[in-house]
């Protein structure tokens, strides 16, 4: 439906867009804190636009007859190929794109400020800024889409964004490896998005979201009588787009480029890694649930399990790594694969859609603790100047504000009421109780090893031993402090949120509550890692030593994150260069290559011996032709006589 009064939201992501240009063209010519408040200047203006669009849509009119409804605010045709078949750019406000928008400019728009304070005096402050609102930019433009085509479109653009922030110290090794490592897998993952898109599109006739998702409309039915290799084209179209969804949130197997990606500035890694960019499949598969759940309920199972296994698999890896920015790396991993665990189990209409809900409301609260945990974290490394959780330890008096960020940051993310994340997580193990009890038990495990690996990480670097530091530690500045406690308020409060009021599968809002049944043993499971901790690490002691040589290769196989690297090291290398990319290189040197050369050698020769015909006398050439022309006679009365 089309409404013009929402037109300026396609001011939103545009205004980041000429933030971009600006800082980027001009950035060079100005000082660097300028550049740093231009653009924060504009992202502030695009933050504000984004809480007025969300208190219009969720309090003013955006509900009719008791639905939400999904509005087309701008819409422009950009090109045609058939009469039915038209790609379109334009804005989609519904709740999950009203939702991120305020997600992505709030945790945003606290990265820059932290900037202000974490990158000064950096080297390429400018060319920071301009590539933190390109990034901002795509990642708005992706949530707004009015189509799957205008997505991947912005999808790319996100992965761009990535590639250049994560190498920003272009001048480390590990950067630049970092940046390509994440640019190429989630490369090879976008390659089926595009396959599953055309897939898709080719069956429907349409690239349109309103059509794609209307579960009256004739696009959820097309291509479901047509199989192969036993599922339905629509099934291998939704599984090859969560292909895409399963690169960009770093799913197993396709989860290898992020602990990496954390060779960027920290402040990146809050905004792409733990905030928004990896929860943009997150935020796919929601877009799509509806074809998923009618058209593609295979695929959705197949995302469950995906997702539940793949949040244990990071969750165990995160309690043997040391270096605390990758700890909360695989931590994220784990977190969005509770979401795609409660998509994976979620119905449709009322209650049943509350696996949906849940993961939507996760993915609302994981944006304000997890950035929060990532920026005390460069508050933690701007004071002491090493990532190693063991070279840290004492500083709860040197950095107390950083000190009860993060504690709060800790209890919301493993559930601890009443901050945040003990809401949205009850309701995903609520979700998934009711439909799938193996999943279930997996995810109430993770709950527990969560708690465990985040107090590991706490008593790590704010208890335990005290240290000798080269400096004397000491508290961020104040534009890094804003940061951490506007985002404790929110990771504090916005758990209070009566979420399924306003994110449901059907935009029909429906009452939640707490399941005390479920709640309460996950508080236990909780409490029981958080008391484990505590024993192990908060005073020295060789316990948490005595106990990983107990573990004994688990324990090794665990820290090397199960050899998942290494095995991909090995196809590549051992497989895929020495077996198959060796071969069809000596076909091209030895066959395609001497085949051109030969055929060039022969041309050579046969035009070194008749260059001679082209001597410049014209003797030669009245000769040539005349014997050419007796030739011809002689040929001629040869065939008349006979």
């Amino acid at each position: 439906m089309m409404n013009d009064s929402y037109s300026y939201t396609v001011a939103i992501p545009l205004i980041l867009f000429f933030s971009f240009l600006i800082i980027g063209l001009a950035g060079g010519k100005l000082k660097p804190i300028v550049s740093g408040i231009f653009g924060t200047f504009f992202l502030l203006i695009s933050t504000a636009l984004s809480y007025y669009t969300a208190y219009s849509y969720f309090f003013v009119d955006g509900k009719s007859n008791g639905v939400y409804q999904q509005l087309i605010a701008y819409d422009s045709l950009w090109l045609q190929f058939t009469d039915k078949l038209q790609i379109h750019v334009g804005v989609l406000l519904d709740p999950i794109s009203v939702m991120m928008l305020v997600v992505i400019t709030t945790v945003s728009l606290m990265v820059h400020i932290y900037s202000l304070g974490y990158m000064k005096g950096e080297v390429g402050f400018s060319r920071y800024y301009s590539f933190l609102s390109l990034f901002t930019f795509s990642m708005l433009g992706l949530v707004l889409s009015s189509n799957i085509f205008q997505t991947y479109i912005f999808w790319e653009l996100v992965g761009v964004s990535s590639y250049l922030l994560i190498g920003h110290y272009y001048e480390r090794p590990s950067a630049v490896a970092a940046s390509k490592k994440a640019f190429i897998v989630t490369r090879f993952a976008d390659m089926g998005f595009l396959v599953g898109i055309l897939l898709l599109s080719s069956f429907t006739g349409t690239f349109d979201f309103l059509k794609l998702t209307d579960p009256n409309g004739s696009a959820l039915t097309q291509g479901s009588a047509i199989s192969f290799l036993g599922l339905s084209v629509m099934t291998w179209s939704m599984l090859l787009v969560f292909m895409g969804a399963a690169g960009k949130s770093a799913m197993f197997p396709l989860h290898i480029w992020l602990p990496d990606a954390m060779e960027g500035p920290t402040p990146v890694s809050a905004l792409i890694h733990a905030a928004t960019m990896v929860v943009a499949g997150v935020y796919l598969v929601a877009r799509l649930f509806t074809v998923y759940f009618f058209a593609a309920p295979d695929a959705l199972i197949f995302i469950g399990y995906v997702g539940t296994f793949t949040s244990l698999f990071a969750a165990v890896i995160a309690c043997t790594q040391t270096d605390i920015k990758r700890v909360l790396a695989f931590s994220t991993i784990s977190q969005i694969g509770l979401m795609m665990g409660g998509l994976g189990v979620s119905g449709y209409s009322g209650p049943e859609g509350l696996g949906y809900t849940a993961s939507m409301f996760h993915l609302f609260n994981h944006a304000m603790f997890k950035a929060l945990l990532f920026l005390c974290a460069g508050s933690v490394i701007h004071a002491v100047h090493t990532n190693e959780l063991w070279d840290m330890g004492g500083l709860k008096k040197h950095l107390p504000v950083t000190h009860i960020a993060f504690l709060i940051g800790c209890l919301g993310i493993s559930g601890v009421p009443p901050l945040s994340g003990f809401f949205s997580k009850d309701e995903i193990l609520t979700a998934v109780f009711e439909k799938n009890k193996l999943l279930f038990y997996v995810q109430f495990l993770v709950a527990g090893v969560t708690a465990f690996y985040m107090f590991r990480l706490y008593f790590g670097i704010f208890w335990n031993k005290q240290r000798e530091y080269h400096t004397k530690p000491h508290e961020s500045p104040f534009s890094m402090l804003f940061a951490l406690i506007f985002l404790s308020i929110a990771s504090t409060f916005v758990g209070l949120i009566p979420f399924s009021e306003f994110v449901t599968p059907d935009l029909k809002p429906f009452t939640s509550h707490i399941h005390w049944a479920i709640a309460i043993p996950a508080i236990i499971i909780a409490v029981i890692g958080l008391v484990l901790a505590f024993v192990m690490y908060r005073k020295e002691s060789d316990l948490s030593g005595r106990l990983s040589g107990s573990l004994g290769i688990l324990y090794r196989a665990a820290y090397k994150k199960f050899y998942i690297d290494e095995i991909y090291l090995f196809i590549t290398k051992n497989v895929i260069f020495k077996h198959i990319s060796a071969p069809i290189a000596w076909f091209d040197r030895n066959v395609v290559d001497n085949t051109m050369n030969g055929i060039a050698a022969i041309t050579n020769f046969v035009s070194m011996r008749i260059r001679a015909f082209q001597s410049g006398q014209l003797q030669q050439y009245a000769y040539v032709m005349v014997s050419g022309l007796v030739i011809i006679v002689l040929v001629a009365l040869y065939f008349m006589k006979t």
